[in-house]
């Protein structure tokens, strides 16, 4: 007669169960070993989050300052001569057709000190340059203190400093004064770091008319600034510098101040690759201290092995058993990775002041890494589990 009977079958939740028990029975190595995972995790999290974060701090600081500004400066001749723009150089370029707008600087032979009982060779570091009125316009600059070069105040001996200037020099505000070689000049303003050109951060500017009637300037620019249309970009920088200097364009040098933002960015990639590859080596770390708990379960834990077996247990019952619990301990390291990698990212990125950003693809990744990493460091530990005989596993010791 044929039997009716049929082997039973593990249920999910039975597995899921199954599998809980070993590690409720040994906390303090599953705790060790899911720190491993977790670390490895939340580095890869936290590493993708700050550098998306900060993309995308960098990316509204471009959209800010506008990707359309293009510089052209005054280099050299071939023979090493310095090149002069003409006077006239900014009303050239105005009138390119996409250009919305141009503006100079021209760099004045002073030396600046902090007042008259200063030798004249302690200059700080700080240059002056002439300024049209127009120019914190076109480079989106704030005043952070005072009032910017005007038509009032452009023909008179007063300057607006950078902000490195201001620090160098000492000046605490508006009102105080320095001298231009032997010019005593009245601080009118001082401006907010300049993200696009942070050589101004370094300038005391003046007009160009005071320039010229206090300090010889000669009224020739030697760097222009130009915005256009995002779209005609390319097309002006391709005829800027012989706009502006018909004939010797080979010593003008145009560039775009933007290409320098971006470039950070380039940069935050080449450090991301590198951080996520020692995260990807935190998490082999943890994995290999995962298959270790894993081996070690199976050697404690051959008489209930054994007994399993005894009372009816398959070798694929066995082999369930021991790859669930390590998946379940690699997900439990995994899970607590990304928390803490999320929770890393927001916390940085509040501090510097950027939007957080945690990739949902980051966080899958993450836990999909673990449930692979379980299964690989619990596959040899469940195999050899199951090939352990009844009897010799319930004569061990």
């Amino acid at each position: 007669m044929k039997s009716d009977l049929k082997p039973s079958r593990l249920s999910p939740r039975d597995v899921l169960r199954v599998g809980a028990v070993g590690l409720r029975a040994r906390r303090a190595r599953v705790v060790l070993s899911a720190l491993g995972i977790a670390i490895g995790i939340a580095t890869m999290v936290a590493v993708v989050g700050l550098s998306e974060s900060s993309r995308a701090d960098l990316m509204a600081q471009l959209d800010r300052l506008g990707t359309n500004l293009l510089t052209a400066e005054a280099g050299e001749t071939p023979d090493k001569k310095p090149v002069e723009f003409p006077k006239s150089a900014v009303a050239m370029v105005e009138r390119i057709g996409p250009v919305q707008h141009a503006t100079a600087t021209g760099y004045v032979d002073t030396r600046i000190r902090r007042s008259d009982v200063v030798p004249e060779e302690r200059t700080a570091g700080v240059t002056t340059q002439a300024a049209r009125t127009d120019l914190l316009d076109a480079l989106g600059g704030r005043v952070a203190e005072g009032v910017w070069l005007n038509r009032a105040n452009e023909r008179l001996p007063v300057t607006v400093l950078g902000a490195l200037a201001a620090d160098r020099l000492g000046i605490a505000g508006t009102g105080e004064t320095i001298m231009m070689n032997d010019t005593r000049v009245v601080v009118v303003g001082i401006l907010e770091p300049i993200e696009l050109v942070p050589a101004l951060d370094r300038v005391a500017l003046v007009g160009f008319p005071a320039a010229e009637r206090h300090f010889g300037f000669n009224g020739r620019p030697t760097t222009i600034f130009e915005r256009s249309t995002d779209a005609s970009v390319e097309e002006v920088r391709a005829v800027l510098a012989r706009t502006i200097n018909p004939g010797r364009e080979g010593g003008v040098k145009v560039s775009r101040p933007s290409d320098a933002l971006a470039a950070k960015a380039a940069t935050d990639e080449g450090l991301t690759t590198l951080m996520l590859g020692l995260g990807a080596v935190a998490l082999l770390v943890g994995g290999v201290g995962v298959a270790n708990t894993m081996v070690i379960s199976v050697l404690e834990r051959r008489q209930e092995i054994g007994l399993r077996r005894s009372l009816g247990a398959t070798r694929g019952a066995i082999r369930l058993q021991f790859l669930t619990e390590s998946l379940l301990l690699s997900v439990l390291g995994g899970a607590t990775g990304a928390l803490l990698g999320a929770a890393a990212t927001y916390g940085f990125a509040r501090v510097q002041g950027w939007t957080a950003v945690v990739p949902p693809w980051s966080l899958a990744g993450g836990l999909g890494a673990t449930v692979l990493i379980g299964a690989l460091a619990g596959l040899y530990p469940a195999v050899r589990a199951s090939r352990l005989h009844p009897t010799a596993a319930l004569n061990a010791t």
